[in-house]
């Protein structure tokens, strides 16, 4: 009960730690905040105060990868929140220089930071059984033609680690955790930058 467990077959994008409601913090040069993932112009922010001072795990899914998710630890889904977004959106940017002539390339990858707000997103707030982890957001990012997000599970249904939670629709796209400040998450050494990791592997705990 005390384990996390990769909700997509994915590749580590980034973490960052001690996230707050509206300051902005750092992945990859961009700026996004919990009010704005958790959409918090709905709920004035109740959820996303939530998670202040937690952590969040990003991670995204080449079109090769499994694009299934599923429930990274064992609890009960509190609540589902389908948001809508932009679609095949990146950020302007000047490119990644060590490309070269190809400096444009992979720009939708650098984007992810940003899409976590724009892009069509399920929030999945599940209560976990632990109470040591609290209360965990799985958010589902549909990235450029990614954009359905469908969930499999309905609020007040009981999951266990590794159980189906819904699924995207073609492509590539992203995914993020987000704890709360309590669960203290520590992520294991081979939770490293650009490693690719199997669904359902174990990759942190509290």
């Amino acid at each position: 009960l005390n384990l996390i467990h990769s909700a997509c077959e994915s590749t580590v994008y980034n973490f960052q730690k001690t996230v707050k409601l509206h300051d902005q913090f750092w992945l990859k040069t961009q700026m996004y905040s919990l009010y704005d993932i958790l959409n918090g112009s709905v709920d004035d922010g109740k959820m996303a105060r939530q998670f202040e001072g937690g952590t969040v795990y990003q991670a995204f899914l080449s079109p090769v990868d499994y694009h299934r998710w599923h429930s990274p630890i064992d609890g009960i889904i509190e609540k589902i929140e389908l948001i809508p977004g932009t679609y095949y959106a990146a950020l302007p940017d000047g490119g990644d220089p060590a490309l070269g002539d190809r400096a444009a390339e992979g720009a939708l990858i650098r984007s992810q930071g940003w899409l976590t707000m724009a892009a069509a997103r399920a929030l999945f707030y599940i209560r976990a059984a632990n109470p040591k982890i609290g209360l965990v957001c799985f958010v589902a990012i549909g990235m450029a033609e990614v954009s359905t997000c469908d969930p499999t599970t309905q609020p007040g249904q009981e999951v266990k680690a590794g159980d189906e939670l819904g699924m995207f629709h073609f492509g590539g796209s992203s995914h993020a955790l987000i704890f709360q400040k309590q669960a203290n998450v520590e992520f294991f050494d081979h939770v490293k930058l650009n490693k690719h990791l199997k669904v359902n592997s174990i990759i942190g705990h509290v």
